[in-house]
């Protein structure tokens, strides 16, 4: 339970929202890590998408550019790597629904793969933008 804005008591909307504090804080850690495992086991454009992280993100500090280009470097692979997640996570709950070929499923599957085709062309800007700086 919980207050609402009234100072009233109120039950939680889900059964899963019940742990607060400290505990919430370290299952939400778990569940994040869990997910960051999944995403490495199970999605090889997430290893990729990674690995090229790995190797961009410490390549730009071998490369004399200004802060604020380091920042957009980091910032842009960290986001690749974020619409990944969620494209992946788009598509897991597409197939558990249903495996049949439907229209929106297609649809959902189409725009998380089209988020993430912007992503890369943002993270190639960025880096031609940080190398002519």
């Amino acid at each position: 339970m919980y207050l609402n804005l009234n100072g009233r008591k109120r039950v939680s909307e889900s059964p899963f929202k019940g742990k607060t504090g400290a505990k919430r804080v370290l299952n939400a850690l778990g569940y994040s890590i869990d997910g960051l495992k999944a995403g490495w086991i199970n999605e090889a454009a997430f290893r990729q998408v990674s690995l090229l992280a790995i190797v961009g993100i410490p390549l730009s500090f071998f490369l004399a550019m200004p802060a604020w280009a380091h920042a957009i470097i980091v910032a842009s692979h960290l986001v690749t790597m974020i619409v990944e997640l969620l494209n992946s996570a788009i598509e897991a709950a597409v197939d558990h629904t249903s495996l049949a070929k439907h229209d929106l499923a297609k649809r959902a599957k189409d725009l998380g793969s089209a988020a993430q085709l912007v992503c890369l062309f943002n993270l190639a800007a960025m880096w031609i933008l940080a190398l002519l700086a």
